[in-house]
């Protein structure tokens, strides 16, 4: 190991650290659009007072935040299923095409046994 390899950090660390990184800007990207969302709402309504105008920018920030988390565990969820129903009939796939296999071979390897006893027997 080279000294620039000893302070390197391990790669499922490095992953991890990206993937929370990632987390963080994506929660940013949201929580800044929820905020311009809430900003033109209450541009729309001149009539709410300065106190109005922050309690319906924070209660809409947090209602859009909580429907956003919503969506991305809803995803998250589906894409789980859907990766659990991939592996399982990539799973039934393979063994069918194991058995085809094994059945092909041992056709072969049948016609090759017959074959070879049919020129033994002419052979004689």
């Amino acid at each position: 190991m080279t000294r620039g390899d000893a302070r390197r950090p391990p790669a499922d660390t490095a992953a991890r650290l990206g993937a929370e990184a990632e987390g963080y800007l994506m929660a940013r990207t949201h929580w800044t659009e929820a905020g311009r969302e809430a900003h033109n709402l209450c541009a729309a309504l001149p009539w709410l007072t300065a106190a109005q105008t922050e309690e319906l920018t924070r209660h809409y920030i947090a209602h859009r935040i909580a429907v956003s988390r919503r969506m991305l565990t809803a995803t998250v969820q589906r894409a789980d299923e859907l990766r659990r129903e991939y592996e399982e009939r990539y799973e039934q796939l393979r063994r069918r095409l194991l058995r085809r296999h094994a059945m092909w071979a041992c056709c072969l390897l049948g016609c090759a046994a017959g074959v070879g006893s049919l020129s033994v027997a002419v052979a004689r």
